[in-house]
């Protein structure tokens, strides 16, 4: 390759696609001599991007972290499918506007031969509407937030938050993105208890700066936990549910996520749910198919029995 900067930025797309490239590597992809990769690499540190080096038969170069975010050096795939991402991620509540804006930027610069696939993509693919299992709507999470959990989770630092009002402190250890919302789960250091939080309701403290060894979660996986606890614990309402079937019938209907069932005997068991209103869980309890009475709140009972009345004047044509 000879021209100096078109090899410049060859060897820039190198550097950005792998932890660390060799010397020879480097040399062979570009058809120069290792001088000349050298003479490059000084180059790329003049105008300011951090590459790191390290001697011997198993050294190499990388690209390090500076203190500015350096032209990313796409090719033709990775352009349309980070295009196609931040579309989906303009619709994300609490990122959409710094998604939009990210995707007017790459759509600005996109090569002229890359446009008729961009734009078939956008004619050609709509987004249908995701907040359907609830009247509410999607709660926002601004991206601070997101950014001081990742930290401290990455960090392995103690991460200490305002919860609903209430001051918490915690091992932070996932995020999980689910339904339309984010969750943190954390491990309370003082009882060792583990807890699913809605990150939309987290407000962020000063870093602590204090590191804490981590624990293994019981069982292993995050995920598997966090979506077993959101359905007790990460709804704005829940619902405790006394229905006439045993334990193993009521999980054979229901999603994991869905609710924590509690086997009273052979023939009855406890089904505590959630949702963002009692109006969605009135409407979903019907799914079930199954007789229950409500033990809790006593708000659900009038809910129900305006269903109850809109499904009998269906059923006898009398409205």
């Amino acid at each position: 390759m000879t021209d100096p900067t078109a090899r410049l930025l060859a060897l820039l797309a190198l550097l950005q696609s792998g932890p660390e490239r060799t010397g020879r590597e480097l040399s062979e992809r570009l058809d120069v001599s290792a001088r000349t990769v050298r003479h490059d690499v000084e180059r790329l540190r003049d105008l300011g991007y951090p590459v790191d080096a390290t001697r011997g038969s198993a050294g190499g170069y990388r690209l390090g972290a500076g203190g500015k975010l350096p032209p990313l050096l796409l090719d033709d795939e990775e352009a349309v499918a980070v295009t196609v991402g931040l579309r989906v991620a303009a619709g994300i509540a609490g990122v959409e506007e710094a998604g939009t804006r990210a995707l007017s930027k790459l759509e600005h610069v996109l090569p002229s031969h890359l446009r008729p696939t961009v734009d078939a993509l956008r004619s050609t693919i709509d987004r249908a509407p995701e907040n359907v299992g609830t009247d509410a709507p999607d709660p926002e999470v601004d991206a601070r937030v997101l950014q001081a959990i990742a930290a401290a989770i990455h960090d392995v630092e103690w991460f200490r938050f305002d919860y609903d009002g209430a001051p918490r402190l915690v091992e932070p250890y996932r995020l999980l993105s689910w339904q339309r919302r984010w969750h943190l789960v954390a491990r309370d250091p003082k009882d060792a208890t583990w807890t699913t939080y809605r990150v939309d309701r987290v407000e962020p403290r000063m870093p602590t700066r204090r590191r804490f060894d981590p624990k293994p979660l019981p069982g292993g996986d995050y995920t598997a936990f966090a979506l077993r606890t959101i359905a007790s614990t990460g709804w704005n309402v829940h619902a405790r549910l006394r229905i006439a079937a045993s334990a193993e019938q009521v999980l054979a209907r229901i999603n994991p996520t869905v609710g924590v069932v509690e086997p009273i005997d052979d023939e009855n068991s406890v089904l505590v749910t959630g949702a963002d209103s009692l109006d969605t869980v009135a409407a979903y309890i019907g799914m079930l198919m199954m007789d229950f009475t409500v033990e809790s709140p006593e708000e659900l009972i009038p809910r129900l029995s305006l269903i109850a009345d809109r499904y009998r004047r269906a059923v006898d044509g009398s409205f």
